[in-house]
Protein backbone atom coordinates (compact mmCIF):
# COMPACT_ATOMS: atom_id res chain seq x y z
CA UNK A 1 0.00 0.00 0.00
CA UNK A 2 2.95 2.32 0.61
CA UNK A 3 3.94 2.04 -3.07
CA UNK A 4 0.42 3.09 -4.15
CA UNK A 5 0.61 6.23 -2.02
CA UNK A 6 4.03 6.97 -3.42
CA UNK A 7 2.76 6.44 -6.96
CA UNK A 8 -0.19 8.74 -6.31
CA UNK A 9 2.11 11.43 -4.92
CA UNK A 10 4.43 11.11 -7.91
CA UNK A 11 1.47 11.31 -10.31
CA UNK A 12 0.27 14.47 -8.56
CA UNK A 13 3.74 16.05 -8.73
CA UNK A 14 4.07 15.22 -12.43
CA UNK A 15 0.58 16.61 -13.14
CA UNK A 16 1.49 19.82 -11.30
CA UNK A 17 4.42 20.44 -13.67
CA UNK A 18 2.06 21.85 -16.30
CA UNK A 19 1.09 24.61 -13.85
CA UNK A 20 4.68 25.69 -13.10
CA UNK A 21 6.06 28.79 -14.81
CA UNK A 22 8.76 28.15 -17.41
CA UNK A 23 11.39 29.73 -15.14
CA UNK A 24 10.72 27.07 -12.48
CA UNK A 25 11.08 24.31 -15.09
CA UNK A 26 14.39 25.81 -16.24
CA UNK A 27 15.55 25.85 -12.62
CA UNK A 28 14.62 22.16 -12.24
CA UNK A 29 16.58 21.40 -15.45
CA UNK A 30 19.63 23.23 -14.12
CA UNK A 31 19.45 21.31 -10.82
CA UNK A 32 19.13 17.96 -12.64
CA UNK A 33 21.73 18.45 -15.39
CA UNK A 34 24.04 21.09 -13.83
CA UNK A 35 23.72 23.29 -16.91
CA UNK A 36 21.23 25.54 -18.65
CA UNK A 37 18.77 23.92 -21.07
CA UNK A 38 19.74 24.04 -24.75
CA UNK A 39 18.88 27.22 -26.62
CA UNK A 40 15.37 26.98 -28.01
CA UNK A 41 14.40 24.14 -25.65
CA UNK A 42 10.61 24.07 -25.53
CA UNK A 43 8.35 23.71 -22.55
CA UNK A 44 7.31 20.11 -23.40
CA UNK A 45 10.93 18.90 -23.16
CA UNK A 46 11.46 20.79 -19.90
CA UNK A 47 8.32 19.16 -18.47
CA UNK A 48 9.41 15.68 -19.64
CA UNK A 49 12.85 16.08 -18.07
CA UNK A 50 11.34 17.25 -14.78
CA UNK A 51 8.80 14.40 -14.80
CA UNK A 52 11.55 11.85 -15.42
CA UNK A 53 13.61 13.30 -12.56
CA UNK A 54 10.62 13.05 -10.18
CA UNK A 55 9.91 9.44 -11.21
CA UNK A 56 13.59 8.48 -11.06
CA UNK A 57 13.87 9.85 -7.53
CA UNK A 58 10.74 7.98 -6.39
CA UNK A 59 11.18 4.65 -8.19
CA UNK A 60 14.87 4.50 -9.11
CA UNK A 61 16.65 5.02 -12.40
CA UNK A 62 17.38 2.67 -15.25
CA UNK A 63 18.28 -0.91 -14.44
CA UNK A 64 21.89 -1.97 -15.06
CA UNK A 65 20.92 -3.98 -18.17
CA UNK A 66 19.25 -0.94 -19.76
CA UNK A 67 22.29 1.23 -18.99
CA UNK A 68 24.58 -1.36 -20.63
CA UNK A 69 22.45 -1.31 -23.79
CA UNK A 70 22.60 2.49 -23.93
CA UNK A 71 26.36 2.51 -23.29
CA UNK A 72 27.11 0.14 -26.18
CA UNK A 73 28.77 1.46 -29.31
CA UNK A 74 26.22 2.60 -31.88
CA UNK A 75 25.64 0.29 -34.83
CA UNK A 76 27.22 1.61 -38.07
CA UNK A 77 24.83 3.03 -40.68
CA UNK A 78 23.39 0.35 -42.88
CA UNK A 79 24.16 -2.49 -40.46
CA UNK A 80 21.35 -4.93 -39.91
CA UNK A 81 20.55 -5.74 -36.31
CA UNK A 82 18.08 -8.25 -34.97
CA UNK A 83 14.75 -7.10 -36.34
CA UNK A 84 11.42 -8.88 -36.06
CA UNK A 85 10.33 -10.59 -39.25
CA UNK A 86 7.54 -8.95 -41.20
CA UNK A 87 4.64 -10.85 -42.65
CA UNK A 88 4.83 -11.49 -46.35
CA UNK A 89 3.48 -8.61 -48.48
CA UNK A 90 3.34 -6.28 -45.49
CA UNK A 91 4.80 -2.81 -45.56
CA UNK A 92 6.73 -1.28 -42.68
CA UNK A 93 4.82 1.29 -40.68
CA UNK A 94 5.82 4.85 -41.43
CA UNK A 95 7.91 5.80 -38.40
CA UNK A 96 7.65 9.53 -39.12
CA UNK A 97 5.29 11.50 -36.94
CA UNK A 98 3.65 14.62 -38.33
CA UNK A 99 5.35 17.83 -37.26
CA UNK A 100 3.24 20.22 -35.23
CA UNK A 101 2.95 23.86 -36.29
CA UNK A 102 5.42 25.94 -34.32
CA UNK A 103 8.17 23.30 -34.43
CA UNK A 104 11.55 24.75 -35.43
CA UNK A 105 14.06 22.72 -37.40
CA UNK A 106 17.68 23.83 -37.33
CA UNK A 107 20.41 22.58 -39.69
CA UNK A 108 23.93 23.82 -40.24
CA UNK A 109 25.22 23.55 -43.80
CA UNK A 110 28.58 24.84 -45.03
CA UNK A 111 29.04 27.04 -41.96
CA UNK A 112 25.60 28.63 -42.18
CA UNK A 113 22.74 27.81 -39.82
CA UNK A 114 19.32 27.40 -41.41
CA UNK A 115 16.11 27.71 -39.38
CA UNK A 116 12.83 26.28 -40.69
CA UNK A 117 9.52 26.76 -38.88
CA UNK A 118 6.63 24.36 -39.34
CA UNK A 119 3.33 26.09 -40.10
CA UNK A 120 -0.11 24.67 -40.86
CA UNK A 121 0.32 24.87 -44.64
CA UNK A 122 4.02 23.94 -44.96
CA UNK A 123 7.37 25.28 -43.85
CA UNK A 124 8.73 28.83 -43.56
CA UNK A 125 12.37 29.35 -44.53
CA UNK A 126 14.11 32.59 -45.52
CA UNK A 127 10.80 34.47 -45.46
CA UNK A 128 9.06 32.15 -47.92
CA UNK A 129 6.57 29.36 -47.37
CA UNK A 130 7.37 25.99 -48.95
CA UNK A 131 5.19 22.89 -49.18
CA UNK A 132 8.07 20.44 -48.77
CA UNK A 133 11.23 20.08 -46.70
CA UNK A 134 12.86 18.48 -49.73
CA UNK A 135 12.47 21.71 -51.72
CA UNK A 136 14.16 23.64 -48.91
CA UNK A 137 16.96 21.06 -48.66
CA UNK A 138 17.52 21.28 -52.43
CA UNK A 139 17.71 25.10 -52.29
CA UNK A 140 20.17 24.96 -49.38
CA UNK A 141 22.48 22.31 -50.86
CA UNK A 142 21.96 22.64 -54.59
CA UNK A 143 21.45 18.86 -54.74
CA UNK A 144 18.53 16.47 -54.44
CA UNK A 145 17.99 15.50 -50.79
CA UNK A 146 15.24 13.88 -48.78
CA UNK A 147 14.05 16.83 -46.71
CA UNK A 148 13.27 14.81 -43.58
CA UNK A 149 16.65 13.10 -43.79
CA UNK A 150 18.49 16.39 -44.34
CA UNK A 151 16.88 17.85 -41.21
CA UNK A 152 17.50 14.68 -39.19
CA UNK A 153 13.89 13.52 -38.86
Amino acid sequence: MVKALSAERVAAEVAALSELPREALVELWEQRFSCAPPKGCGRPLLELAAAYAIQEKAFGGLKAAARRVLDREPVPDGAVIDQPRRRRNSRPADARRPLKPGTRLVREWNGRTHHVEVVADGFVWNGGTHRSLSVIAREITGAQWSGPRFFGL
